[in-house]
């Protein structure tokens, strides 16, 4: 159904998508669609808040110990490599611009089980990633009022921001955008504070140490460190879930960007941003650090709080707390965006009769997908309650969310290749933008997955075999002439 998708028109643009998936615009029921209501602001408010604008904070001391004091390059060529993944998205949501993201790209570049194997993949990321946000929020609230147990703080956010959530895309996004804009102006006090401090007192190293390490540059260190530091950066690709929330088609003589390039220009600012962000607030904070990086990496129990000691010790109790209570929030709003992910994710999935097909339904009043997403958020609250009533909690879950989205992300490459290259289906392919990219891409997740913990690479493993499970039941069933597997 040409012109319904939204897609820029063209070789390869929304109606080729249509055509190839043999569908109505996202694979479902006539009428089962979201509407056209977000911005290009909405959209990069989303990204920016499932990423967090201080995502670094957390790990910050690892990577200064594992790249030997060369944080800040280890961040830029992270951006570099998550650049990648973020032009295939743009590539591929001009394609196929439909709700499900890597999921419908996959479907399309690839074939029904591909597509329905990037979905799986990326659930598992889509579910777990806001679980520990949740946490994340649960145990710094707790430490605010240690009267009440994390796991209800941790529940409380999960209520409040699924409310959010259903009320609208766009209240969500107002909401969120006022939340982000707080983290961006507790950001800008650290860096106007440590600027100021720099310039009084001076550096206690060198002021290119934080780009070429300490006693020398290790080219292994920082690509080490680059397998943790890329992790930073997951949840920019949430906003490529809104393709079919993306305002409409440009209006002749009117102005204004189609869906489609609307999504693209907003993932890769949303990616460009973040490298900004992350590179600035490390260097700083590697500038500041009162021990060095050889020190830190001899006390690995110091490095979870490296950040925040630095801070303390560079400029104050206040800003330390002021940080962390910006997190807290934070965190809160960024398993918001992830949660409203998820669930287009199963929407998605659910309208092309993947996973049950109630969850396909949208909400006449508030135009959002409510069943899936309130599927989302019970998986997300059991997972995060779970976790925050064990003191294990945050390792155990925090160890497992991430193969998901780079296996995910390995297929999104392949679906460029597959569409551009095998398929040929979007016009003469061009070698940098169709096959050089998206092969960089999947050698970059290739060694992250290489270099996760064995947890996660179990507990992703297993999760992709379960997903084949199904997949060939299903696949039986519709072999069977079942109701539910006419057509994909």
């Amino acid at each position: 159904m040409p012109g319904t998708s939204g897609g820029a028109g063209g070789p390869g643009a929304g109606g080729g998508a249509d055509t190839a998936a043999g569908e109505v615009p996202g694979g479902g029921a006539p009428g089962a669609a979201l509407r056209r209501t977000l911005t290009f602001r909405d959209l990069v408010v989303y990204g920016l808040l499932f990423i967090a604008p201080m995502a670094p904070v957390g790990i910050f001391g690892t990577l200064q110990a594992a790249s030997h004091g060369a944080v800040t390059t280890v961040y830029l060529v992270a951006t570099a490599a998550m650049a990648c993944t973020a032009y295939s998205y743009a590539q591929m949501v001009r394609v196929a611009p439909r709700a499900g993201a890597v999921y419908t790209y996959a479907r399309v570049g690839l074939g029904e089980g591909a597509g329905f194997v990037a979905g799986w993949m990326a659930m598992l990321d889509y579910l777990l990633v806001p679980a520990v946000a949740y946490l994340f929020s649960g145990i710094a609230l707790h430490a605010l009022v240690p009267s009440v147990h994390p796991w209800v703080w941790t529940a409380l956010a999960v209520a409040v921001t699924t409310l959010l959530n259903l009320w609208g895309v766009r209240t969500a996004a107002r909401v969120g955008f006022a939340v982000l804009a707080m983290e961006i102006v507790v950001l800008a006090v650290f860096v106007v504070s440590a600027v100021v401090v720099l310039a009084v007192h001076g550096a206690p190293r060198g002021w290119a140490e934080p780009l070429t390490g300490a006693g020398g540059f290790s080219v292994r260190a920082v690509l080490s460190a680059v397998s943790v530091a890329v992790l930073s950066y997951l949840g920019f690709d949430a906003i490529a879930s809104f393709a079919e929330e993306a305002g409409g088609p440009a209006v002749p003589g009117r102005g204004g960007r189609p869906g489609p390039d609307r999504v693209a220009r907003a993932v890769l600012t949303c990616l460009g941003v973040a490298g900004v962000l992350f590179a600035a607030q490390t260097y700083l904070a590697a500038l500041l650090m009162p021990m060095s990086a050889a020190e830190l990496a001899a006390r690995p129990a110091e490095q979870g709080g490296a950040f925040y000691a630095t801070v303390d010790a560079s400029v104050g109790r206040w800003l330390h707390d002021l940080v962390a209570a910006s997190k807290a929030v934070g965190a809160a709003f960024a398993a918001l965006a992830g949660q409203a992910a998820a669930g287009r994710l199963l929407f998605a999935m659910a309208r092309d009769r993947r996973l049950p097909g109630a969850m396909s339904a949208v909400d006449r009043g508030s135009g959002v997908p409510r069943r899936a997403l309130l599927g989302a958020a019970l998986v997300t609250l059991v997972a995060a309650v779970w976790a925050a009533r064990r003191d294990d909690g945050l390792d155990q879950l925090s160890s497992v969310v991430n193969v998901g989205a780079l296996t995910a992300f390995g297929l999104l490459h392949a679906s460029v290749i597959g569409w551009f290259w095998v398929r040929r289906a979007g016009g003469p392919p061009g070698v940098l933008r169709h096959l050089v990219v998206p092969l960089l891409g999947l050698t970059v997740v290739g060694a992250v997955v290489v270099e996760a913990s064995a947890a996660a690479q179990a507990v992703g493993g297993a999760w992709l075999v379960a997903g084949l499970v199904v997949l060939v039941t299903q696949h039986r069933r519709r072999g069977r002439g079942r109701p539910d597997g006419g057509r994909g």
